[in-house]
């Protein structure tokens, strides 16, 4: 089967490699697409640490089954189906509470680190274990279902901060993540949803999938053009970003007793202003991954809860795609969702 992978820092080559094959309870999924992810770009270079080459990356993907291994109860050959991008355990206390995302044997797809190495899905195929595997609904297509890992991110936050319909908030980052946060604090019932981010035409998509307003970041009275629409500050605040400037602005623009949920990690550290975290009694919560919300994230792609037709930027063979990792890396136009899609044929 082919396979894109990296082989040094920023370096790629499409690669033959050898069809898995299922250990007892797992399967093997023939990819039909696969999002590139920011952690993808933001690891590919060596710098975090969690892409050590060689790897196969890839965790955002849907497929269909190709063979199952013989305890891999409630799959078929021939279902249409996604996976999670943590690998847990089920047998930890953390999985027994259902908190999957926080497993103490926890992998992810697509990810090589000093502690364990699984390849992932910008391949032909696939394999994983069966119980992190979800059927799609019937229709679902599968460059939508490639979205059920980003939109489980945003419900999972969305679900940390506790937040109820009438309620507001700022959306801190307005990329893939905060356009998708947005859409389910829209669908939460929140009455007003300020976006921030640096980047109008981003923010002009934000406006058109939920947001009550929008607003660029380095506009010298940004502060206050939210509190005047909010007629004060937020109820809640979720930043996607990961950074000091933004961190402290989510926290400038929540209410006595607010919550702020940090969702981004672009800085392995930050500083903030602790005495108004304090002296506010603010909730700070942070939001890893998903935890039991991919039925949810199917459900709400499919009823059109959460648009992500929108947010796709291009969908590329694997021949074409090292260019695009490239192209993302550059970070020079607004890019958002690129789908490898193995199937498709190479231009």
């Amino acid at each position: 089967m082919k396979a894109l992978e990296l082989i040094g820092p920023s370096t790629f080559d499409v690669v033959e490699k050898a069809i898995p094959t299922p250990a007892p309870n797992e399967v093997v999924i023939r990819v039909k697409a696969c999002g590139i992810c920011g952690s993808d770009i933001h690891g590919m270079d060596g710098s975090s640490g969690r892409r050590i080459p060689p790897v196969v990356m890839g965790h955002e993907a849907s497929g269909v089954i190709e063979s199952v291994g013989a305890d891999a109860v409630g799959f078929a050959v021939g279902d249409r189906v996604t996976f999670d991008s943590t690998v847990f355990c089920n047998e930890c206390d953390y999985c027994k509470q259902g908190r999957v995302n926080l497993c103490d044997n926890r992998q992810v797809m697509g990810v090589s680190c000093g502690e364990f190495h699984r390849d992932g899905a910008f391949a032909d195929m696939v394999v994983c274990p069966a119980h992190i595997c979800y059927q799609l609904p019937e229709g679902l297509s599968f460059e939508e279902a490639a979205f059920a890992e980003p939109v489980g991110v945003a419900l999972h936050a969305v679900n940390r901060s506790g937040v109820s319909s009438g309620q507001t908030s700022v959306v801190i980052g307005s990329g893939l993540i905060g356009l998708l946060v947005i859409q389910a604090l829209k669908a939460r019932g929140c009455s007003e949803i300020i976006a921030f981010d640096l980047d109008d035409s981003r923010l002009k998509l934000a406006l058109e999938l939920g947001a009550t307003m929008g607003v660029n970041s380095r506009d010298s009275d940004a502060v206050e053009q939210a509190i005047k629409r909010l007629d004060g500050k937020a109820d809640h605040a979720f930043e996607v970003v990961g950074a000091t400037p933004t961190v402290n602005l989510a926290i400038e623009l929540v209410k006595k007793g607010g919550s702020v949920t940090l969702v981004g990690n672009l800085a392995p550290d930050v500083q903030m202003p602790l005495q108004k975290v304090v002296t506010g009694e603010l909730t700070l919560y942070g939001s890893c991954a998903i935890s039991g919300e991919y039925p949810d994230a199917l459900k709400a792609i499919d009823a059109g809860d959460i648009s992500v037709k929108p947010l796709i930027t291009a969908s590329v063979s694997i021949d074409e795609a090292a260019e695009w990792f490239a192209k993302l890396k550059a970070a020079e136009e607004p890019f958002l969702k690129v789908l490898v899609c193995p199937e498709t044929a190479t231009t």
